[in-house]
């Protein structure tokens, strides 16, 4: 298990001074700039309002924060060897980078190593540790998002193009193509099991995700096609609704939600979502159960295909359906939340 992390006071005045006692035990979190670092990176120090502590580099990585490129926090003194430096200085300058195994070889680096070492040293894999990189870029400063935006907007620009510049970057389109945008608002949603990446329309929420999912990344893509939209860090008026919703639900308060739901799809699809949001609380069902009360019992891949594709965790439960054989199969989260959430309804019906 993770070690238990002293007060804050205390984290911050050991940042201060750049303690080395402390080198290992927490990573700090800066919110100003998006980026995390060791205990004694000679960075100038942030004031303690805007800093945040972590147990691990993963933590900081899962919030959002990018390595910071001074103190390399990814890299431990005398624990990096010498065939990965590269690597991670290849990274450190470019962290959107794709590298599948075959690219990694011809680094001259074995990919099975190299994922040892990650999870050995991170709690993560190596594949892990880029997809959190480009997570992070995008929506890295989410909490901040609104401020950086109206910034931006209200802070006036010397010429027209600055502007456009600026809002292209932002909304990623020119302001004389946005008047008919759709525009989605993200922001990030702590949980027991992680945070969670939110998105939401004027018309309701469309998409509810753990940060480490896999599928993220492409789950973004295929709404941002569907729904002709752009996604951009800021509030959103059903986000309160969600966190508390959320909350309540975790605290083994809330049986059932009531924040209104974007469920695009295929048809098909979006009747197994909606099959899914009548499985009551605390009850399970296998994917040949689900596909009967569809009415069509010979589409079981098919709906565990669309339960895969279900962009909308917890709220649409599709953690309650399992195995014919009562074994856990298949959860984008992974199944150590899928096993989480089922014995936390069994014990909270």
């Amino acid at each position: 298990m993770l070690h238990s992390l002293p007060d804050e006071d205390t984290l911050y005045k050991a940042l201060i001074k750049k303690d080395k006692d402390y080198e290992g035990l927490f990573i700090v979190g800066v919110k100003t700039t998006g980026i995390f670092c060791r205990p004694t990176c000679t960075a100038r120090k942030p004031k303690q309002e805007n800093v945040e502590f972590f147990k691990s580099t993963h933590e900081a990585l899962m919030h959002g924060y990018r390595p910071c490129r001074i103190c390399s926090p990814m890299e431990f003194k005398g624990e990096v060897p010498e065939w990965l430096k590269p690597l991670l200085d290849e990274v450190s300058e470019m962290p959107g980078i794709r590298l599948r195994d075959y690219e990694i070889r011809k680094r001259g680096i074995d990919p099975a190593r190299l994922r040892r070492w990650f999870k050995q040293h991170h709690g993560i894999t190596f594949q892990s540790y880029l997809r959190s990189l480009r997570i992070g870029k995008a929506f890295g400063r989410i909490r901040f998002g609104d401020k950086v935006i109206e910034a931006a907007f209200e802070s006036g620009y010397s010429s027209l193009s600055g502007f456009t510049e600026t809002y292209k970057k932002t909304v990623g389109t020119t302001p004389g193509k946005s008047q008919n945008l759709n525009i989605i608002k993200v922001t990030r949603i702590p949980t027991p099991l992680g945070p969670m990446l939110a998105g939401a329309n004027e018309d309701g929420v469309c998409l509810l995700e753990f940060v480490d999912r896999r599928m993220l990344e492409t789950q973004i893509t295929r709404l941002r096609k569907l729904l002709d939209a752009e996604f951009v860090p800021g509030d959103n008026k059903y986000f309160p609704m969600l966190n508390k919703q959320l909350k309540e639900y975790f605290e083994g308060k809330r049986k059932c939600f009531a924040v209104p739901l974007i469920l695009k799809g295929t048809s098909f699809q979006e009747k197994v979502w909606r099959e899914l949001l009548t499985i009551p609380y605390g009850i399970t069902r296998s994917y040949q159960e689900q596909a009967e009360h569809i009415g069509d019992i010979k589409a079981v891949r098919a709906v565990a295909k669309a339960n895969g594709d279900n962009r909308i965790a917890i709220i649409v439960p599709c953690h309650r359906i399992i195995g014919k054989d009562g074994k856990l199969t298949g959860y984008g989260g992974g199944l150590w939340r899928k096993q989480f959430l089922l014995d936390h309804e069994t014990s909270n019906k």
